[in-house]
């Protein structure tokens, strides 16, 4: 009897067949995987500067807004509304010009009041003056009359005794002129005291009635000075700027109504991004360069706040502003961050910079290719990055945007 022979199977063809699919769709999808990494790119459309070796200077360059060395504001001193307008606004006016005048009927009428107050009083203590004077001399007279009496009696008395020794008057008579002797001499005793205390509190009283008087004149005076607080003047002499009024528009007590430029020179303002808040402080040394000459600067006051990511820096010139400067101009200011100066390798500023935040670059390899690599940037001034790493001297850098392709690793130019 005939027995069914079975073929062996083969393992390595079993395993072929299988390997081979998934080999081929590795393939696929590393293929596609390579294509994603990869874009074709026109070469003019790049910018590629060369790093080089060189002297990093730690400066950075500002617009800044030329403003006036110094500035009053001009503030209203009582409430009230605009009745009359002497200057307009851009005017160069001098120390005590009128600019514009106020009125407040309720505040007039306030003052006048305290005015007639004051006046009455002042008269009621003239009067009470006039009064104290009158009672001195009616004290006066009593003491001249006492005077009079009593040396009326004295003299009777010395001649009495006289006569009565001589034995003409009887001793009658004599007792009587002894009587009225020592009766007007005691008067005259308490008299004169009295008028002497008298005139002490009078003359207290009459230092105390002066003295309020000239308090009393002083006040209306001051009051009289307070209704010409509606005028307003120039505090001094200069340019009026932001000065607006309106007739009939309001004011509150002590609003600001205006400026005076004051024309004493000038100083330069700058808003800094906040990226330099720590390298900048007082007395840092800056520069402006305008009509071919340089003017150097120095930071007199950094405001210590950052608004919509911005700080401001006042600058003040060494020595005379530029005489083409004026008010409200732009100009290009170079601060200088630090004054040493050091060797490092330098990538020229690129806007590639908003795309990678500094934490990679497209590095050349051949005229045709171009390969991202990651760097470390240090400090930055107004033309350079300083690299601290991930570079050398030579390498050709793309530094235009990388927003199309800055999730790519290799790029290939194309004329």
């Amino acid at each position: 009897m005939d027995q069914k022979i079975e073929k062996k199977k083969n393992p390595t063809k079993k395993i072929a067949l299988i390997a081979l699919p998934l080999l081929l769709l590795g393939f696929a999808l590393w293929s596609a995987f390579d294509a994603n990494q990869k874009v074709r790119i026109k070469k003019e459309r790049l910018r590629i500067k060369t790093v080089t070796k060189g002297l990093f200077e730690d400066m950075a360059l500002f617009n800044a807004q030329v403003h006036p060395l110094n500035t009053l504001q001009i503030n209203t001193i009582e409430s009230g509304s605009v009745k009359k307008i002497y200057a307009q606004n851009g005017d160069i006016v001098t120390e005590g010009q009128l600019l514009l005048e106020l009125y407040n009927p309720n505040a007039e009428l306030g003052y006048l009041t305290q005015e007639t107050a004051i006046i009455e009083q002042i008269n009621n203590l003239r009067n009470t003056r006039i009064a104290i004077k009158n009672q001195q001399m009616l004290l006066d007279r009593d003491l001249i009359e006492m005077t009079y009496n009593y040396n009326n009696a004295e003299r009777q008395y010395s001649m009495d005794t006289t006569l009565y020794r001589k034995g003409v008057i009887s001793k009658n008579d004599y007792l009587k002129s002894q009587e009225t002797y020592s009766f007007q001499s005691k008067q005259q005793q308490n008299i004169k005291v009295h008028v002497k205390k008298e005139q002490q509190d009078r003359a207290n009283q009459l230092h105390l009635i002066n003295a309020s008087i000239t308090k009393m004149e002083e006040s209306l005076e001051q009051l009289r000075q307070n209704k010409e607080n509606f005028i307003v003047k120039a505090p001094a002499s200069g340019l009026l700027s932001s000065f607006n009024p309106i007739l009939g528009k309001s004011y509150n007590k002590s609003e600001l109504i205006g400026k005076l430029d004051m024309q004493d020179g000038y100083k330069l303002v700058l808003a800094a991004d906040e990226y330099y808040f720590n390298d900048v402080a007082k007395g840092q040394e800056a520069h402006l360069e305008m009509n071919d000459s340089l003017y150097p600067l120095f930071i007199k006051n950094v405001v210590a706040e950052v608004v919509n990511g911005k700080f401001q820096v006042e600058l003040n010139f060494k020595e005379k502003a530029p005489k083409s400067i004026n008010q409200g101009m732009t100009v290009p200011v170079k601060l200088y961050l630090s004054k040493e100066e050091k060797s490092a390798l330098l990538l020229p500023k690129g806007t590639f910079y908003t795309s990678s935040g500094g934490q990679f670059v497209f590095v050349l390899t051949s005229d045709s290719k171009a390969l991202k690599r990651s760097i470390t940037i240090g400090k930055v001034n107004a033309h350079f990055y300083e690299v601290l790493d991930g570079l050398q001297a030579g390498d050709r850098v793309i530094t235009s945007s990388y927003n199309d392709y800055k999730d790519k690793d290799i790029l290939y130019l194309e004329d």
